[in-house]
C-alpha cells in the first residue's frame, strides 16, 4: 500500500513539471503569435524596425509555420515548421520600414485565411 501511495505522489510531481507542450519559453521583448486553424492571432502586427523576436505558440492540431514576404511576393524570413502544441523563438535579424504579409506556408493553410499584416515603422 505504501508503495502505491509513493508511486501516485511521484505521478503527481512529474505531472506538475510538465510544460504544457515543447519548446522555449518566451523571451523578454517577443511579440507572441498564436497559430490554430487556420489564423494567426494576432494577425496585425506593429513594431519599430530593428530585430524582431516572434515567440510562435502552435495551439492548432496540424504543423504550421510562419513566413515573412515583400509586396512583390518575395521571401524574406521563414521559421522551422512548429508542430501542434510546440512553441518556436523565430528571429528576424532586419526588415526595412514598410509593410509585409505573413502566412503559413503549409500546403492550403493561406488559402485558408492563416496570414496577416506586419508592419515595420
Amino acid at each position: 500500500m505504501r508503495t502505491l501511495a509513493v508511486a501516485l505522489a511521484s505521478m503527481a510531481l512529474l505531472a506538475g513539471c510538465g510544460g504544457g507542450g515543447g519548446g522555449p519559453s518566451q523571451p523578454a521583448g517577443s511579440i507572441k503569435v498564436t497559430m490554430t486553424e487556420f489564423k494567426f492571432e494576432p494577425s496585425t502586427i506593429s513594431v519599430p524596425s530593428g530585430k524582431v523576436v516572434f515567440y510562435l505558440v502552435n495551439a492548432g492540431t496540424a504543423s504550421h509555420d510562419m513566413v515573412i514576404r515583400d509586396s512583390t511576393g518575395k521571401r524574406l524570413a521563414a521559421s522551422e515548421l512548429v508542430s501542434a502544441g510546440d512553441n518556436f523563438v523565430f528571429t528576424v535579424s532586419t526588415l526595412a520600414a514598410g509593410t509585409y504579409k505573413f502566412f503559413c506556408d503549409q500546403p492550403g493553410h493561406e488559402a485558408s485565411g492563416m496570414f496577416g499584416s506586419l508592419t515595420i515603422t
